[in-house]
Order: C-alpha cells, then sequence, then structure tokens
C-alpha cells in the first residue's frame, strides 16, 4: 500500500549552503543554494528532500506554492 507524507517547508534560497531543519513533524525550513529563477531553486529543492528522505526524485512534488517562499511538498514512499 503506497504511504505518503505531505510537508510545510519554509524555503530560503540563495543561501551559502544546502541545509535542512526539521521544526516540527511536519514541517521543514529548507536554506538552498539556488536562485528563485528558472525553476532552479524547485529543482534543488526536490533534490534534497529526494536525498533527506531516500527516494527518487520522481516521488517528491511541490503541491502548492511554485513560486512562492511556503510550500506544500508530498512525498511517496512506495
Amino acid at each position: 500500500m503506497p504511504q505518503e507524507l505531505t510537508l510545510t517547508i519554509h524555503v530560503t534560497p540563495r543561501s551559502s549552503q544546502t541545509q535542512i531543519q526539521e521544526i516540527q513533524p511536519e514541517l521543514l525550513k529548507v536554506k538552498l543554494k539556488a536562485a528563485p529563477t528558472g525553476g532552479k531553486a524547485n529543482a534543488e529543492l526536490i533534490g534534497a528532500l529526494s536525498k533527506y528522505f531516500n527516494v527518487p526524485k520522481t516521488k517528491v512534488e511541490i503541491i502548492k506554492g511554485l513560486t512562492a517562499r511556503i510550500k506544500i511538498v508530498r512525498i511517496y514512499f512506495y
């Protein structure tokens, strides 16, 4: 049976390093090196979360907030 996790993520682009910090069980603060232009920050976010949760990038989906700093992300575990 597929399982999924929905998270609220506060993104800080143009940081000195990529870093994920858990604030609460379903709230993460993520610092990204990439600038928020051309989808670079979203792509880096998906890569960082897939590595953090040990799932393929295709199992990480931004479902709300593509152009905002506060995003809702769903991660699928199979």
